[in-house]
């Protein structure tokens, strides 16, 4: 397979963890016979100070006409919420830009780091999440009010952006354990009550074999961290999504350790990047955790590019990785070493050569 993937490194820790990701995709280019161009563009805080803007019409034009995207963090201290240009509104355009509206975002702790969760191994046994978040929608894209004394930020949603959304959850549900969590806050807010006449429709008429629950979105925070592996599939609304799956950081140990993958229609480049920020207290020390943007890679290679026994290789190696003790120092234990990020991206290439040479 011939493939064309744009790399907009970012901010902060972006450049570091998108750099293993980018030896973990090539590695898999030289592997499995595919050629893969990766082709690197600014976006963020690095594009303001480049070119005075967060999403450059070249960016947008080379993200495009990619076969996927795969991005490392946006943000930091020099562009505070008060300035006027600030590297958020190049990500929020990016998505808007590529159509990409469900983002996926899976959890699925791996013992080797267990210890590095708050929460008891008990609890942290049987987890498989996977939380698609409507991502152009809500509050986020809403209109937006300023004066000397209040502020505004309309939160709307379509009956078309909801059920959209809800399709592509229901169908991930059918593929894995038959069962969909719909979270919303339906007993205060109109945008949520629409949310549930909507996705009850939906899963009724077209997916007959769901098992559907609604849960408001308060009791689902604390049933995220009481009774994980309750979860299969969850589904729920920009804001929510948002902070729903930074919670479910506490259960593979580290926010660093989280994938994710932003789709749109089928066709269109899938946008793909770890759920961490630019992290700049740590940016350049050789400390970030690049086990998220590898993940990412894996969802890259299954959604954008069709190749799953790749992806299936890839997660593969992540594992071998972690039990052989490549661990950066958010999720290492005490008696472990700290491995720094290029260490990470060593071991994963180098259990990705072996898992290929043993198949």
């Amino acid at each position: 397979m011939r493939a064309l993937i744009a790399l907009l490194p970012g901010d902060g820790i972006g450049p570091e963890v998108t750099a293993q990701a980018a030896r973990v995709l090539t590695a898999v280019g030289e592997l499995y016979g595919h050629s893969f161009a990766l082709r690197e563009a600014p976006v963020g805080g690095i594009a303001i100070d480049q070119t005075g803007d967060p999403l450059p019409a070249e960016t947008v034009a080379l993200c495009q006409a990619a076969d996927a995207v795969l991005l490392g963090a946006v943000g930091g201290p020099r562009w505070g919420p008060s300035s006027p240009v600030r590297p958020e509104q190049g990500l929020l355009g990016l998505r808007r830009a590529l159509a990409v509206f469900a983002n996926l975002r899976p959890a699925v702790p791996h013992p080797r780091v267990a210890a590095a969760s708050p929460l008891k191994p008990a609890v942290l046994r049987g987890v498989d999440v996977l939380i698609v978040r409507e991502l152009t929608g809500g509050i986020y894209f809403g209109e937006k009010r300023r004066e000397a004394d209040w502020a505004e930020d309309l939160c709307l949603y379509t009956e078309e952006e909801i059920a959209r959304v809800v399709r592509v959850a229901a169908r991930l549900a059918q593929s894995r354990r038959g069962r969909l969590t719909s979270v919303d806050k339906a007993n205060v807010l109109e945008t949520s009550r629409l949310w549930r006449e909507v996705t009850t429709r939906v899963v009724r008429e077209e997916f007959k074999g769901i098992e559907l629950e609604h849960q408001l979105v308060d009791s689902c925070a604390l049933r995220l961290v009481q009774q994980p592996a309750a979860f299969d599939v969850i589904v729920t609304e920009n804001l929510f999504g948002d902070i729903l799956t930074d919670l479910t950081a506490v259960l593979g140990g580290s926010i660093g350790m989280l994938p994710s993958a932003s789709l749109g229609e089928e066709g269109g480049p899938g946008l793909y990047e770890p759920v961490h920020g630019s992290a700049p207290d740590i940016a350049g020390r050789g400390l970030a955790n690049p086990y998220g943007a590898i993940g990412s890679v894996a969802l890259l290679l299954r959604h954008s590019l069709h190749l799953e026994v790749e992806a299936a290789a890839v997660e593969a190696a992540i594992a071998a990785a972690l039990e052989s003790g490549a661990l950066t120092s958010d999720v290492a234990d005490r008696d472990d070493r700290a491995c720094s990020t290029g260490e990470i991206g060593d071991a994963v290439v180098r259990a990705l050569s072996l898992h290929k040479e043993t198949r």
